[in-house]
């Protein structure tokens, strides 16, 4: 008898069969036949068979309790797995056979994290990295990359690379507005004339129809940031050729530096009511205290958008401190344009410098102020690293803001900005329709500076919101990490534990799951994850990462 409590079809039955390619399809494990290597020792929680002839199975996860992906309850379940793909859910025979058998008594079996927004590329392409392996340290199975915009506007050697290299999880490319903005008109600040719109859209469509899952943008970042919505809603438009499409946007302001993060917000929604494409509020937050407490309206407005009809959704990281380009964070919109050069000669002529240094002192406000900027990666002298902005001023018995503008003109600097209210956190997170996600990066263990983020975001989620504060209950933040983000981008098969989906299951400790990553020492590994299966095959045993990968790079099937 098969129990399948999460066999609950996405929005709109979105699912199809995605162009799954790359290392590890229909694989076995690599254990040898009859082993038992369970965390306690005993028989799982087994009862009467269900079938007249015992099965045999690759693997067989006993006597965990099961958080499925939906928002149903937790429940003692077994789970067994033949090949890549999950073929019984519930009470499995004890005369059932497996190559292994894991004890999960006491542990939580989840489906494996999708994380929405993740820089994991261009190094998961690469053979050091390509492993992930702070990724699986925190349950994730699956990312989409490309994000806020960016990437290539020809995905094809993107995909080859990563397909050579086979990743150690499973990769999701989406198109990026900045990247098809850059590729037509460079860092121009205007607007496009008719044709090369037509080329831009051309290009997104010539993505999707290359597999990508969906149109990323950030018209908070340069060149996006010189765009006009009907720019975006042209694009957007193309995308939605396939029927499975979605628009996820760094939205065009997070604080008030612009148009204010509620304006923001309701351009996406309209960019979503006139594109007839679901949209997606990534790593949502309200930046800075001039707009704290604004998350109950931003509720309130994409509460009234979905009770329109159209599907808007939030993605989150849960840390209080956002991660950014000095420059991005500080300078004003009209001197970003050029790029890094440009800034530096705009930045040697006074008058100029003068009129970006006072555009500056306002942002350096809407930031927090000095205190609020942590320097995390600065070439020009890593012993900043670390540091706060107002730190290095009192050090150097300098202006903030000069110290700044130095930066600047000596090629710019990573930071961390610590710049959110926990009460908007927790309010954000709260909501039914906001999914978890890390905005981390993927770089080589030790080096450079990071936010912690890209090491703890999900344990962390799990650690600090649902096991110290009860902000939302287990069942919810493991959906908001699974089924949610499986149903928002179409994800096949995906997300669930139940019969027929692929096997990307996570076994953890609930006693011991937590980060381990601090802003002042973000490269560490997060701790309590026992087992991580990708496509059925052990990424992570007995808590360490192996050194095999068996990720897969998806692409969305091509809509005829």
């Amino acid at each position: 008898m098969r129990c399948d409590a999460g066999s609950q079809r996405p929005e709109g039955n979105r699912f199809h069969q995605p162009a799954d390619s790359g290392g590890g399809a229909g694989c076995n494990l690599p254990i040898g036949c009859g082993s038992r290597d369970g965390l306690v020792s005993g028989s799982g929680a087994a009862a009467q068979a269900q079938s007249p002839q015992p099965e045999d199975y690759d693997l067989i996860i006993r006597g965990g309790t099961l958080f499925d992906g939906t928002r149903t309850g937790r429940r003692l379940a077994d789970v067994a797995i033949k090949g890549d793909r999950i073929v019984e859910v519930g009470t499995i025979s004890t005369s059932a056979t497996a190559h292994r058998v894991i004890d999960a008594r006491g542990r939580y079996v989840t489906p494996g994290f999708i994380d929405p927004h993740s820089h994991a590329a261009p190094a998961i392409g690469t053979p050091n990295l390509a492993a992930a392996v702070p990724i699986l340290y925190q349950g994730i199975t699956t990312v989409m990359i490309n994000p806020d915009g960016g990437g290539p506007a020809d995905l094809r050697p993107q995909i080859a690379e990563i397909q050579r290299h086979t990743p150690g999880v499973n990769v999701i490319p989406m198109i990026g507005h900045n990247a098809v903005r850059r590729e037509v008109m460079g860092l121009a600040n205007r607007s496009p004339t008719p044709a090369e719109q037509a080329t831009m859209e051309s290009l997104v469509k010539a993505a999707m129809d290359q597999g990508a899952f969906g149109f990323s943008s950030g018209p908070f970042i340069p060149p996006g940031k010189y765009s006009k919505t009907d720019e975006i809603v042209g694009l957007a438009k193309a995308a939605a050729q396939h029927p499975d499409a979605f628009h996820i946007s760094h939205i065009r302001d997070e604080s008030s530096y612009d148009v204010g993060v509620l304006a923001a917000i309701k351009e996406l929604i309209q960019v979503s009511r006139v594109a007839k494409i679901p949209g997606v509020v990534t790593h949502i937050k309200m930046l800075g205290p001039s707009v704290w407490g604004q998350s109950a309206e931003a509720i309130r407005m994409i509460d009234s958008a979905r009770a329109e009809g159209l599907r808007i959704y939030a993605d989150q990281y849960p840390y209080a401190a956002s991660a950014s380009e000095l420059q991005t964070a500080l300078l004003p919109g009209w001197a970003q344009e050029g790029g890094r050069e440009a800034i530096a000669k705009r930045l040697q002529n006074a008058e100029q410098r003068a009129l970006i240094r006072k555009e500056m002192a306002q942002n350096l406000v809407r930031r927090g102020g000095a205190n609020a900027i942590m320097i995390r990666d600065y070439v020009a002298d890593p012993s900043l690293e670390g540091m706060r902005l107002d730190d290095i001023a009192k050090r150097r018995l300098q202006d903030p803001l000069d110290i700044a503008i130095d930066l600047l003109m000596n090629g710019g600097a990573s930071i961390v900005s610590f710049n959110m209210n926990e009460k908007d956190v927790e309010a954000l997170m709260k909501q039914p329709w906001t999914m978890t996600s890390t905005d981390g990066s993927l770089g080589a263990f030790g080096e450079n500076a990071e936010h912690p983020r890209a090491y703890g975001a999900y344990p962390r989620k799990l650690r600090r919101y649902v096991m110290d504060r009860q902000t939302i209950s287990m069942e919810q933040a493991i959906h908001s990490s699974t089924g949610l983000p499986a149903q928002v981008f179409a994800i096949p098969d995906r997300g669930f534990i139940r019969p027929g989906a692929y096997a990307d299951v996570l076994v953890f400790n609930p006693a011991t799951i937590r980060d381990v990553a601090t802003y002042e020492k973000p490269h560490a590994y997060s701790v309590g994850v026992d087992y991580v299966f990708v496509n059925g095959r052990a990424a992570v045993d007995r808590g360490k990462v192996v050194p095999q990968r068996f990720g897969r790079i998806l692409l969305r099937a091509r809509s005829e």
